[in-house]
């Protein structure tokens, strides 16, 4: 949504926002907060803020019960087409365990999926390494404003996830660190993943937050086993034994998401429009021919293809899906022909 068309909607037609009419009965509008909102929306080219209208505001996300009516995003937010695992976790965390994270999320992002988590200490901050690299995408969601960096140490990494992805936060630009907001937040994680994976905590962990809203969100759940002398372990122990998937590596995980990746496939054509190839046993033609049999960058199917970014991502998780093409690190082969 643009600028001038959120000021109008807010202006003389509110009845037609994405909200229940409850709460539209009962809005008030600071004009002075949406223009220092619209202000900040100019200031930058990768500053975005969505409605629940807008095409780019997550599909899985507005699914939830609860949805945050306003996102504000900083960095690409074409990263939120991307399908998405969570990893989640101890904020002390051993080194063994940083180390599995790493390890998940590297191994995620290069099979396409983008990894998201919450930018704190310790499995987060781990998870968002792993997965910068030339062709991983990764999201971090706030649990304060988006231009307030927390913890402080993180200064650098929320400036790679912005160049790597992207920064989400449905509260106020400048709104600080409050303990009541974490929480908060954690929906906003499991809301825009396909699964979320716990790797190590313990039995009061704020990663087992995020691992019962994901159940109740109808997500998938995972779970890293562990040593049972470690008190790290025994909140995934406890959610393996009431269902959680065990995790040994990625495979385990990827092979679970496929079915939810298709659902996730079919909410993205509804949402952008795209119709169906039809009469045509090869998919998408253009595309497709746009990848080689050696590594081709992502920039450069797009160059190729002449499909804007949003279109080629959709169409390339089709592709991968049956079986035409792979993603691997820095972009994507071609597998057979057609």
């Amino acid at each position: 949504m643009d600028v001038e068309e959120l000021r109008q909607r807010l202006e003389f037609e509110k009845q037609t926002l994405p909200l229940p009419s409850s709460s539209i009965e009962k809005l008030h509008i600071d004009h002075q907060r949406v223009e220092q909102a619209l202000e900040w929306q100019a200031a930058a080219d990768d500053h975005y803020i969505l409605s629940r209208s807008d095409p780019l505001y997550p599909a899985l996300l507005a699914e939830i019960p609860d949805p945050p009516p306003i996102l504000f995003v900083k960095g690409d937010v074409h990263s939120l087409v991307i399908p998405s695992v969570a990893i989640v976790g101890s904020r002390n965390a051993s080194p063994a365990g940083l180390e599995i994270a790493r390890t998940l999320a590297a191994e995620l992002a290069n099979q396409g999926f983008a990894v998201t988590s919450g930018l704190a200490l310790g499995i987060d901050a781990a998870a968002h390494q792993g997965a910068i690299n030339p062709s991983g995408k990764t999201i971090a969601v706030l649990g304060t404003g988006i231009d307030t960096i927390y913890p402080k140490r993180h200064r650098n990494l929320y400036q790679q996830v912005r160049e790597s992805g992207c920064l989400v936060s449905e509260f106020w630009p400048d709104v600080g660190p409050f303990a009541g907001n974490f929480p908060k937040r954690n929906r906003i994680v499991s809301g825009l993943s396909l699964g979320v994976i716990v790797v190590e905590a313990a039995l009061r962990s704020g990663s087992l937050i995020t691992a019962r809203l994901a159940m109740e969100q109808n997500r998938e759940v995972f779970a890293v086993p562990g040593s049972v002398l470690s008190g790290h372990y025994e909140g995934c122990h406890q959610l393996i034994q009431n269902g959680a998937k065990l995790v040994e590596k990625s495979a385990d995980i990827i092979e679970e998401l496929l079915s939810l990746s298709h659902f996730h496939l079919e909410q993205l054509q509804q949402r952008h429009h795209i119709e169906p190839m039809s009469n045509c046993n090869l998919p998408f033609p253009p595309l497709l021919a746009s990848v080689g049999y050696e590594t081709t960058t992502l920039d450069q199917v797009v160059e190729h293809s002449g499909q804007p970014l949003d279109l080629v991502l959709v169409q390339m998780l089709e592709l991968e899906l049956q079986g035409w093409v792979t993603a691997v690190a820095g972009g994507y082969v071609r597998l057979k022909r057609s």
